[in-house]
């Protein structure tokens, strides 16, 4: 090889002798030797060197308070740090098996090479045992966020991601940053859950916001629900996957009076999220570190006594049902650590966090058939359906029909809470990575069901209804919405049946000419539309609830009667 001044640089042989080579190896492993091989495994989110993350606006009241050293770590070079063993030393441990195991290494070579299936089994049994070793699944459990607009729903749940891991320091650095810029400090924390631009630059959740959070005992997802009236409806399908609720209070003067009082928010969502069959509720009161409270016991007693009628009414008891405590979304105070008796001193229960999870366990219906009612779909790489497994239990590769359109689909990828898994449970919201379906074939409404047991489809059926509160009577031809699940059609009440009594539950009157507000009756419905997925209540208490609204009002609330079907359903 000649250079630009025509001289040739090639060596006579390319062939090194011993000692250019144990040179090279010098060379070389020097470096090495000053790595720190002992160093620290690196997980994000938990820098051990940072300092606990304050937010800024918080700073000003504690300027003068000094900031922890952070924690120190023995630097000293482990005993052999100096020593590197030569290249020949280095094959010698790492590859030469001792002498006399030597002969069993081979032979166990020769058996796996001439047997492959025992290679598969023994690969089977190594990933069972690592499943095993990983210990059991937690239980999951569904919590949806509800209350009156700007209650603090997305706050608390964004502070909890926080507090539990989910969401790391420069994340929310980041958002406080953002929020700071457009002259919003306070709703950093929301954003965790509130992700679109619209809902960031309005400040008001539209879409259910997802995320998920785990504690000691717990697997749980969080459904932060919006709280404007415009979007109800929105509210009522993640309330349709919840299995507990979490009533969020606002203690500020005012605020809590305006979703209070008739037409507010927190008296609609808590009917809601009743007839949508959830039967716990904690109410947590927000914002008691406002000015306007001051963690004031008799602010929290006012807005106790309050509410308590109110849930009684909707079908709470408050004895077994409900669990209220004082919290402060922004701060933190009782959502994961209790703080200082001069910050509260006179309640001393348990935190939002640790009271959820030591709650007893859900009763789940893995026994029973596959039903999955379809929240939402879109098209990556495939078309993804999104939804609550309600009972049965759903694997990998498995094939389901897709009901009402009878479409024949297979599950080729299986993600819960965005973790790919093999196999679900019941009450797991899954992501379905499914075959045998375009985007556009699917709605929400749909349900997921095995095809030896099919769910029941129908455009007309009888009901029993309960009118809660509605400004007039209800007559035959009524129209409204209703939502059963994940499903929304407009329909119309056909014929008014029987009325039926509160107290014996014997029927009093057959066929009534209207219905008013606290009676209740067995009415015949017809769907406006195509058929719809739903089962009796007996069968399927999920699926055998649904709630009809109109004018922005609920005004019923509608559980299938057990058994009773009419023949055209």
């Amino acid at each position: 090889m000649a250079t630009e001044n025509g001289d040739n640089v090639a060596p006579d042989s390319w062939d090194q002798d011993s000692d250019s080579q144990d040179a090279s190896v010098d060379n070389l492993s020097k470096p090495l030797s000053n790595l720190n091989v002992n160093a620290p495994t690196f997980v994000p989110g938990q820098n051990i060197y940072a300092a606990e993350f304050v937010p800024s606006f918080l700073n000003k009241s504690n300027e003068d308070t000094p900031t922890p050293p952070p924690p120190t770590e023995n630097t000293d070079p482990p005993p052999d740090a100096g020593k590197n063993p030569t290249s020949d030393e280095q094959m010698e441990t790492e590859d030469t098996p001792p002498d006399n195991v030597a002969d069993e290494w081979g032979d166990e070579e020769e058996e796996e090479n001439g047997d492959d299936e025992e290679v598969e089994e023994k690969q089977k049994s190594k990933k069972t045992e690592d499943q095993e070793s990983s210990g059991p699944k937690k239980e999951h459990v569904n919590v949806v966020f509800i209350g009156h607009v700007d209650a603090g729903k997305s706050t608390i749940g964004g502070h909890i991601m926080y507090l539990t891991g989910m969401v790391d320091k420069r994340t929310l650095e980041k958002y406080e940053r953002e929020a700071k810029e457009k002259n919003r400090e306070t709703w950093y924390l929301s954003w965790a859950l509130d992700t679109n631009l619209e809902e960031r630059e309005k400040g008001k959740t539209v879409e259910v916001g997802r995320a998920f959070f785990e504690t000691e005992n717990k697997h749980f997802t969080i459904l932060d629900a919006p709280g404007h009236k415009s979007f109800v409806p929105n509210m009522i399908g993640g309330a349709s996957q919840a299995d507990l609720a979490v009533l969020v209070i606002s203690a500020r003067k005012g605020e809590f009076e305006t979703g209070f009082e008739r037409g507010g928010q927190t008296r609609e969502h808590a009917m809601l999220v009743k007839t949508a069959g959830v039967k716990h509720l904690v109410v947590v009161i927000n914002k008691m570190d406002d000015p306007t409270v001051q963690w004031s016991i008799d602010r929290y007693n006012e807005c106790k006594e309050k509410l308590v009628p109110y849930l009684k009414k909707c079908g709470f008891n408050p004895k077994t049902d409900v669990f209220f405590l004082p919290v402060s979304g922004l701060t933190g105070a009782f959502l994961k650590y209790c703080p200082d008796e001069t910050v509260c001193p006179w309640y001393r229960g348990p935190s939002l966090i640790d009271y959820l999870d030591q709650m007893s366990s859900f009763n789940r219906s893995s026994d029973q058939p596959v039903r999955l009612p379809v929240v939402d779909r879109y098209k990556d790489m495939g078309v993804i359906l999104l939804g609550k497994l309600e009972s049965g239990c759903i694997a990998r590769n498995q094939s389901l029909l897709l009901m009402p359109n009878r479409a024949t689909v297979k599950v080729m990828q299986l993600f819960s809470d965005d973790i790919e898994t093999e196999s679900a449970g019941p009450g797991e919201n899954l992501k379905l990575k499914v075959s045998g379906v375009e985007e556009e074939d699917v709605t929400p409404g749909f349900v997921l069901c095995p095809a030896d047991n099919l769910c029941n489809t129908g455009k007309v059926f009888d009901a029993q209804i309960v009118i809660l509160e509605h400004k007039s009577i209800i007559c035959a031809g009524y129209s409204a919405v209703l939502h059963i699940h994940a499903c929304a059609e407009e329909v119309t009440i056909k014929a008014l049946i029987c009325i039926i009594d509160k107290k014996t539950g014997e029927k009093t009157q057959m066929k009534p000419r209207f219905v008013k507000q606290d009676q209740i009756a067995i009415a015949r419905i017809e769907v406006n539309g195509g058929l719809i997925c739903l089962e009796t209540f007996k069968d399927f208490p999920q699926m055998g609830r649904f709630t009809l609204r109109d004018e922005g009002m609920v005004f019923s609330s509608i559980f299938s009667s057990p058994g009773r079907k009419s023949p055209e359903s």
